[in-house]
């Protein structure tokens, strides 16, 4: 039986799902959990439920939980990473209310955009630390990465570490589900294939036994049934041709349109909820301590499979069961007018031979083009996180869409200086 490695176990919820999707195969069921955290009141919640899911399906996992980031991973044949360095304070709330004093407003800020790219310089050291962990303790060792901005974590990953990596993400699957309930059609009479990088892949083909399904969403525009939370995405397809994977909260901001400071009314002709990831997680917080109580009850847990992708690669690469999932991997001959290296996120076949990504050849240009001005920010984040040159950082800014559209080179200089020294200890020294 593998051992499985949880980084970053406190996120209670989503270890949860995870525990629950790997324990519910009867092949897994008795697999070493090794949980981690560097918050022992979130880890010792974590135990308590990962217990409580062995028990709701009858399985007999070994389960340890430990502060000792090395001890969880010794030995490890999966790692998972879950983390987010700087939490909601300081780390999130600094990314959101230093850009707002200068008129930069955002919506989620954990993948592109000035929010984006401090998140990935205080992430990235701490992935390439674990990876010389994993490269020591555990170095066959298959790491799947759920931590933002997750193009940017990959790629440096890709550039500093020989651990065998893959970058997981809901929102291809999570997408055709809703694009699904849009049409009326039952999700498991649709087959797709989508292609980009992550947040910003498009369904290349959506089809019903080989039906061409785009018109009936061009029909759900026709008929001014875009659901309202949904709309810069349906005005992504008009002007596109295609429907991204990425929900309109986050897309809204790693694009120029949508989200300008003298332009309220974008605002509200787009439905775009500026601060919607502060709110979700004040929200999350307001709600631990009671979700805690519940959990350490005697209350059983409640468990369902989720659609994340993490358990089945692990199933898949121990039995040999072949699925096709999607996949943030480095880009080696996969998509063509796409720059070499760049993370992007494609189909990957799993089974015992291990994850195997499609070669998917040419973007329709539009897409190609409107991909690397997200790919041009992460390219010069993991630059500097790499060299820790700090021009790099500037850079990366000023050739951000949003950014760019707002603010001044001096007012980029300005900010990007703010956000460093706000940051303190999280970030290393640039020079």
């Amino acid at each position: 039986m593998p051992k499985i490695t949880f980084i970053g176990a406190g996120s209670t919820v989503f270890a949860k799902n995870l525990l629950g999707d790997i324990l519910s195969f009867p092949e897994l069921a008795e697999s070493t959990i090794s949980l981690f955290d560097i918050d022992p009141e979130r880890l010792r919640t974590s135990e308590i439920v990962a217990r409580k899911v062995g028990a709701a399906f009858g399985a007999h996992p070994a389960i340890t939980a430990t502060t000792d980031r090395r001890k969880a991973l010794d030995g490890a044949d999966y790692a998972i990473s879950m983390i987010q360095v700087g939490g909601y304070k300081p780390g999130t709330v600094i990314d959101f209310e230093i850009p707002k004093k200068y008129g930069l407003r955002q919506t989620i800020a954990d993948t592109l955009g000035i929010g984006g790219i401090m998140r990935g310089l205080r992430t990235i050291p701490v992935l390439l630390s674990m990876c010389r962990d994993m490269e020591e303790l555990c170095p066959d060792v298959t790491f799947l990465q759920y931590v933002n901005p997750m193009a940017m974590n990959c790629w440096a990953i890709s550039r500093a570490s020989k651990i065998k990596t893959v970058g997981l993400c809901h929102s291809v699957q999570g997408t055709a589900e809703q694009l699904a309930h849009d049409i009326n059609i039952p999700i498991e009479e649709i087959n797709y294939i989508a292609a980009g990088i992550n947040h910003m892949a498009f369904y290349l083909r959506f089809e019903r036994n080989g039906q061409d399904l785009y018109p009936l969403l061009r029909q759900v525009i026709a008929e001014n049934r875009v659901p309202d939370w949904n709309r810069v995405r349906y005005e992504i397809l008009k002007r596109f041709g295609c429907f991204v994977t990425e929900s309109s909260e986050h897309f809204s901001e790693y694009t120029p349109w949508f989200i300008k400071r003298d332009r309220p009314d974008l605002i509200e002709q787009f439905n775009v909820p500026l601060d919607e990831y502060i709110r979700r997680c004040e929200a999350q917080i307001a709600g631990w301590y009671k979700m805690r109580d519940l959990f350490e009850s005697d209350a059983p847990i409640e468990v369902r499979r989720s659609h994340e992708y993490g358990s089945l690669i692990v199933h898949s690469l121990e039995t040999n069961q072949r699925r096709v999932i999607y996949g943030n991997v480095p880009n080696y001959g996969l998509i063509d007018n796409l720059p070499q290296g760049c993370c992007v996120e494609v189909p990957v076949l799993v089974d015992k031979n291990g994850l195997q990504p499609t070669r998917i050849g040419t973007l329709p240009p539009q897409l190609a083009a409107l991909m690397q001005t997200n790919i041009n920010v992460q390219s010069l984040t993991v630059e500097a996180a790499l060299t820790l040159k700090r021009d790099y950082i500037y850079q990366a800014a000023m050739l951000d869409p949003h950014t760019g559209a707002e603010l001044s080179f001096d007012q980029i200089y300005s900010l990007v200086d703010e956000l460093i020294a706000a940051h303190g200890s999280y970030l290393p020294e640039y020079h």
